[in-house]
């Protein structure tokens, strides 16, 4: 898949699956801008140090001034933007609990980071993926969205709109030739991970592995040719999917 001269943002950039990404797409020759409120430096020197181009940029997905200014400086480097993948979440930094004792300010940060996030990065970015003459956005959901998880109704109804948000975009953006995609993993080896289901981590692992068709956990590794796909022109007839990436977990 040629990503060569493809410039492509990735919120959360800074570690986890965003700086997996940053890496795979850059040694496929896009462009990087790799965009997180976390320091983003690791991710910024392991792609130079592998010889790619990527540059990193401060953004709060929840203040519409810094998705501009985030956008604003993949333009001033690059020159335009082809592809927005929205991987930034409120994950790894909530509690998990019964329904009714999520607290108020909790909910309402889940709902303003995974969901508004999107949005304002969308607004950001979508004017120069209109003027490039088209390109794409991914949408990083979860199988939280589609199989249920308990004791997490804020994220997993955050990544349920996600969704819908990425199969309405689709519909309003096919006539920009901006193709709007969403993907679905299962519980990732990251570091979010580790820190959301804390000593549990090895027995929760254990049954989610237990419940795929493939039965192994997935590693950042396994999902970075999806985004590629995605990215890539070999994809320019998907748009509004949803691509479950959780060895066979969910059979659609």
């Amino acid at each position: 898949m040629e990503l060569l001269g493809k410039t492509v943002v990735v919120t959360g950039g800074g570690r986890g699956l965003g700086r997996a990404y940053c890496e795979s797409l850059a040694e496929q020759g896009a462009n990087v801008v790799a965009a997180d409120i976390r320091d983003t430096g690791n991710t910024i020197e392991a792609v130079k140090s592998a010889g790619g181009h990527a540059i990193g940029v401060h953004l709060d997905v929840t203040d519409p001034i810094s998705c501009n200014d985030m956008a604003n400086a993949a333009i001033e480097a690059y020159g335009r933007i082809d592809s927005l993948v929205n991987n930034a979440a409120l994950y790894g930094d909530i509690s998990g609990g019964r329904f009714d004792q999520i607290s108020d300010s909790q909910w309402d940060n889940v709902m303003n980071v995974n969901i508004k996030g999107i949005w304002n990065c969308c607004r950001a970015c979508v004017p120069s993926i209109r003027e490039s003459g088209g390109g794409t956005i991914i949408n990083i959901s979860s199988l939280a969205a589609t199989y249920g998880m308990p004791y997490a109704l804020d994220y997993a109804m955050s990544k349920a709109a996600v969704i819908g948000m990425t199969r309405s975009l689709a519909r309003e953006l096919g006539r920009d030739w901006i193709r709007v995609n969403a993907v679905a993993p299962t519980a990732v080896l990251t570091e979010g991970t580790e820190e959301y289901m804390g000593e549990k981590m090895e027995k929760a692992l254990a049954v989610i592995a237990s419940n795929q068709a493939l039965s192994a956990n997935l590693e950042p590794k396994d999902m970075v040719g999806t985004i590629s796909f995605l990215v890539s022109d070999a994809s320019k007839f998907i748009t509004g999917q949803t691509i479950m990436v959780d060895g066979g977990t969910t059979l659609l």
